[in-house]
């Protein structure tokens, strides 16, 4: 399952923007950030492919949902302006956002390529 953020959680687990200026990552694993509302409908297309992924890449990635309703100035900090909205975290480089519903396929592939660094993905190179 991907675990809700609030304001708090999210400045610890991702990115403190209150303190930082230019990006940078807070987390321990890259991450999917999925910013939805509960009445969006393509939102929920996107629900039970975000667990289903989450489970597929359980220790390998973290998933993440933020409420674009009940978190504003979260949203407004990235410009969320559709929903929904996923935000790819790699470890090390810049953030990369995709609008709208994706289907699986289309985010596994931006996972292994710009999470896990394609073809070697869970390898640590030597």
């Amino acid at each position: 399952m991907s675990e809700r953020l609030t304001r708090e959680t999210f400045l610890e687990k991702v990115f403190d923007y209150e303190k930082n200026t230019e990006w940078k990552f807070a987390g321990e694993l890259p991450c999917v950030i999925d910013f939805y509302a509960d009445w969006c409908g393509p939102c929920k297309m996107v629900a039970p492919i975000m667990d289903e992924l989450s489970k597929e890449y359980a220790g390998k990635v973290n998933f993440y949902k933020v409420n674009t309703d009940e978190e504003q100035e979260l949203a407004g900090a990235f410009g969320i302006q559709s929903i929904p909205s996923i935000l790819f975290v790699p470890m090390k480089d810049k953030p990369q956002m995709a609008v709208g519903a994706l289907p699986k396929n289309t985010m596994q592939q931006v996972i292994d390529k710009e999470l896990l660094g394609g073809a070697s993905a869970g390898q640590e190179a030597s």
